[in-house]
């Protein structure tokens, strides 16, 4: 008989061995592990793997292959800066499955990634006159 781990409700808390509440991820989220990378470059272009790789709760290595997959089909270019990397997000190409093609990538990142209160019919904001995301004023917290 397997052993296995009861499943986490969504929202729930662990403490840790400091006595703080930690939350634990769930079980399942609306969003690919594409997006979430997509999301952090859009978020900070110069991000390092490593770190995408703890805010998505990923390996680095699933990071460099979902950096590969995306900049294969165009959705990132990557720009060399001396030892780092910088990453352009194209907000002007599709989503990619047929349910959501209709809608832009910079729709995406503005509905993700928008300030309290405002309307995700603002992602004009996000998307240069190029098409690619200009870089947001938000950070990622660690």
């Amino acid at each position: 008989m397997a052993v296995t781990s009861p499943r986490r409700k969504a929202g729930s808390s662990r403490r840790s061995s400091g006595g703080e509440r930690r939350e634990l991820a769930p079980a399942w989220t609306f969003l690919t592990n594409h997006s979430h990378v997509l999301l952090c470059i859009a978020k900070e272009p110069e991000v390092r793997m490593r770190d995408i790789a703890l805010v998505v709760g990923i390996t680095e290595r699933a990071v460099q292959r979902i950096v590969s997959d995306l900049e294969e089909a165009g959705y990132i270019a990557r720009i060399r800066h001396g030892r780092r990397n910088r990453y352009e997000v194209r907000g002007d190409l599709p989503l990619r499955h047929p349910v959501e093609r209709h809608e832009k990538v910079s729709s995406l990142i503005a509905l993700v990634h928008r300030k309290a209160g405002r309307r995700p019919q603002d992602s004009r904001e996000v998307t240069s006159a190029r098409g690619i995301c200009a870089p947001m004023d938000c950070r990622t917290s660690t």
